[in-house]
Formats: structure tokens, C-alpha cells, sequence
């Protein structure tokens, strides 16, 4: 998690229990990766986290068994959209096809804590919780004409033990409604 914070905030966010769609509490520090966690902020009905459904998948595939894992969070007020509720979760949850972690984040702390503003957003953790990466997945909406792979070679930083090159990238998407 963020260094910014007392050692008692990041253990608040850590151990915070998120009702996944598997209908189990996880905390954060329960699915944290070996090497490194993936949080990605995502809303059922933005369409531009709907887009990066695919390749999302494919990015877990790559770096699934190499000790990182992905989870999906969905930090969205489900009073202000409907659309977010946990049991929207669960009809959409099939339709991702994730094989990873999808959980709710019910009253927004976790994309508090890290600073998520809109979804898709992406935050690479590294084996000791902190942030070593965050923004976009990659420069392109709908997947034509990537150029930059922003996430992704961020992560194979992370697995060669070196600096993430571009630690920052502006997300682009839905908001976050609290």
C-alpha cells in the first residue's frame, strides 16, 4: 500500500474485509501476490472497463504462476450507481470471465487509500505493499492502436527486480462515484 500513511491505516486497508463474488471475505493481505498484486478498479456498466475485459484477462494468464496476482475491485457508491451493486457483481461476474479475485469495495476505502479515481485504474503493488505503479493498463480505449503497454511492462519490471520506468500514468475512464 501507500507509504504515506501510519502503519495502522495500511493495516486497516490490508485487513479490511471485501465481499468477493465467490461469496467470501478476502482482505488484501490475503490475496497479496508472492511478488506482486494488480488492483484493478473496475464498475459494471463503464464501458471503457468493459472494454479492457479481454485484455485483462490475458494480462492474468501471462503472469498467473509467476507470483502475481490480479484482483478486481469495485469500489463504486452502489446508492449513487445502482448499476455497482454486489448483485450486479454477481451477474456480471460470469460474463468477465475472470480467474481471479472480483470484490466489492462497499464503502470506497480502499480506492480511497491508494488515490483510485475512475475505472479502469491499475495499481501495481510489489511483494512488500507498496506502490510502484499506477494509471492506465495502456494507451488505448478499445484496444486498437496500442502503442504503450503500460501495466504490463510494468510488471515485468517488477519480475526482473528493477525500477518501473513510468510509475505514473493518467488513468482514463468512468468515475469513481463515492
Amino acid at each position: 500500500m501507500a507509504t504515506h500513511a501510519s502503519a495502522d491505516a495500511v493495516d486497516d486497508v490490508r485487513l479490511r474485509k471485501l465481499r468477493g463474488v465467490d461469496g467470501k471475505a478476502h482482505s488484501l493481505a490475503a490475496l497479496a501476490g508472492e511478488r506482486a498484486t494488480v488492483l484493478l478498479f473496475i464498475a459494471t456498466n463503464c464501458p471503457t472497463a468493459r472494454a479492457y475485459g479481454e485484455r485483462l484477462r490475458v494480462l492474468d494468464e501471462r503472469y498467473r504462476g509467476r507470483g502475481v496476482q490480479f484482483v478486481a475491485v469495485n469500489s463504486n457508491n452502489p446508492y449513487l450507481s445502482p448499476s455497482d451493486t454486489y448483485d450486479a457483481m454477481l451477474q456480471r461476474a460470469p460474463l468477465l470471465g475472470f480467474d481471479f479475485p472480483y470484490v466489492k469495495d462497499q464503502d470506497g476505502t480502499v480506492a480511497r487509500y491508494v488515490g483510485a479515481v475512475c475505472t479502469p485504474h491499475a495499481f501495481l503493488l510489489d511483494a512488500n505493499s507498496r506502490v510502484v505503479y499506477d494509471g492506465r493498463i495502456d494507451d488505448s480505449r478499445l484496444g486498437n492502436n496500442i502503442r504503450t503497454s503500460d501495466l504490463d511492462d510494468a510488471i515485468a519490471a517488477v519480475l526482473r527486480e528493477e525500477p518501473v520506468a513510468v510509475a505514473h500514468t493518467e488513468p482514463f475512464g468512468c468515475a469513481i462515484v463515492w
